[in-house]
């Protein structure tokens, strides 16, 4: 499917728990092809529906793009696997011990975090403490590392972008462990703004607010649902690359609800 000497230079490269590769004899051809792009970005979900359409739209853009998942996405030029028996720590020194190899002392332009997941349940439901430490891990421990990844990897005037949720502005009394992940990314996004956070200068930090994706899934579930009020994944992914050519870049600390009406959506600071 693909000649020999093209394969070589544009192999993807899988990274394993236990079973890192030797870069001394792949060097070459992941430098000739991170050399032949345009910019470097990394997308931390980047197997799941929206993390895929920023793939695929950063790589239709010669871009590097690098992934970070509990699956790999064949898209991407590098994958680092999540391994979710790993406790936070082990995770963020797994995850930042493979970037920095697969980065070999380059800098990335972006980075993007569309990890997550959602559990419903109130306080008095029986998996209340279950659903909201799964809730923690998927959004929390995700937007913590990515922030970890843009203070050592990302370009000064680059951008982080996290992934919030507009419900999280007030009580969510029914998905009780999502919502209050979800507001400790926006309190997370806030405080990476703020002075002396640690992120390079002149980066731009903003948290993205849906309501709801428009994703293979939610269709499935929700199959009488009204999708015209549907966030499309091709309007994020095209916000982020607007933001990679610093056009139409929020203000630092932005959180921003993504209100779609009709198949029209509408950004608004809250």
């Amino acid at each position: 499917e693909v000649r020999e000497a093209s394969e070589i230079l544009n192999r993807r490269i899988l990274l394993r728990e236990g079973t890192l590769p030797s870069y001394s004899r792949k060097s070459l051809s992941f430098n000739r092809t991170m050399a032949t792009t345009i910019g470097r970005v990394i997308v931390y979900g980047g197997k799941g529906a929206l993390g895929s359409a920023c793939v695929t739209k950063f790589k239709s853009q010669n871009w590097w793009v690098g992934c970070i998942d509990m699956k790999a996405n064949d898209a991407a030029d590098a994958n680092v696997i999540v391994k979710g028996e790993h406790s936070w720590k082990e995770q963020e020194i797994h995850i930042l011990d493979q970037v920095k190899e697969i980065l070999n002392g380059e800098k990335v332009d972006g980075v993007i975090c569309v990890a997550g997941g959602w559990a419903g349940g109130n306080s008095a439901s029986k998996d209340f403490l279950k659903n909201t430490e799964l809730m923690w891990k998927q959004s929390v421990w995700s937007s913590i590392i990515a922030s970890s990844i843009a203070t050592h990897y990302l370009k000064e005037g680059g951008f982080l972008s996290l992934t919030g949720a507009k419900a999280a502005l007030e009580g969510t009394p029914g998905m009780i462990g999502y919502g209050m992940a979800k507001a400790a990314v926006h309190q997370l996004t806030k405080s990476l703004a703020s002075k002396d956070s640690g992120l390079p200068q002149d980066s731009v930090v903003a948290a993205i607010l849906p309501v709801t994706l428009d994703t293979p899934m939610n269709r499935k579930w929700m199959p009488k649902a009204d999708t015209s009020t549907w966030t499309s994944l091709d309007f994020i992914s095209e916000l982020f690359w607007k933001w990679s050519q610093k056009k139409d870049r929020p203000n630092n600390g932005d959180l921003l609800q993504l209100i779609t009406k009709d198949n029209k959506t509408e950004i608004t600071s809250a």
